[in-house]
């Protein structure tokens, strides 16, 4: 199975990090963020990798060269513009083609095991797999529920409320990428949306372990406390 990372982000919530630094080479621990990404692939015998980058692409670059340091190979996809998280996918459909392949952020954080992914994906005969994981959301407010004549109903005060939600993880099938959008610029989402409505079958695996988003200051330092936990 093949993998394409989604590195192409300028990390605008973890500025002024990010300023004059890919959030890609962000280290967790001794090691950056992208590092242990490709690191866990190379685990469960991924061998071709594409990493899509476009801020500071060269210093991403330089870091992995052609991948043979971590057991891979290392190929670039660079954006000179956004394409968001689905243009990728059709920008190196010909890398992608033939095979089912990987999908991921390459900020993410988890200690999923993607062999038991791979798995699911191939024994349920899945279209698309979403890596799914569930999220408590905490509202500090007293929530107000209204019948349609606004008389009321319930008051929930301060609840947690939970959440299944993405970990920026899929895997596709080839047959996916003959119904991509016309569009260059598109998100998995929108992917998703259509291809459901279309009668592909679509999955979630859920998740059970540790998923962190590494996405604004907070996350960054939880993560690097957590690292040690999990590495």
């Amino acid at each position: 199975m093949k993998a394409l990372i989604l590195a192409g982000g300028k990390g605008t919530r973890l500025k002024p990090y990010t300023t004059n630094f890919p959030k890609p080479l962000m280290p967790i621990g001794e090691r950056p963020i992208l590092e242990i990404v490709v690191c866990n692939l190379a685990k469960v015998g991924i061998k071709d990798v594409i990493i899509a980058t476009g801020h500071l692409s060269e210093m991403v670059r330089l870091f992995f060269k052609d991948g043979s340091d971590f057991g891979l190979n290392i190929s670039y996809s660079i954006e000179d513009k956004p394409l968001g998280t689905g243009g990728p996918i059709k920008k190196n459909k010909n890398f992608l083609e033939n095979d089912s392949f990987l999908v991921m952020n390459g900020d993410v954080l988890t200690d999923i095991d993607f062999q038991k992914l791979f798995d699911f994906h191939t024994e349920s005969g899945n279209d698309i797999t979403i890596g799914t994981a569930y999220r408590e959301q905490y509202v500090d407010f007293g929530v107000v529920e209204l019948d349609k004549d606004n008389n009321f109903v319930l008051w929930n005060e301060k609840p947690t409320l939970n959440y299944l939600v993405s970990m920026g993880i899929y895997v596709f099938s080839s047959n996916v990428l003959e119904h991509l959008p016309k569009e260059e610029t598109f998100n998995i989402p929108d992917i998703i949306e259509v291809l459901s409505k279309k009668n592909f079958r679509i999955k979630g695996f859920i998740h059970k372990g540790y998923w962190l988003d590494i996405g604004r200051p907070e996350d960054y330092e939880k993560a690097c406390n957590d690292y040690e936990k999990i590495a």
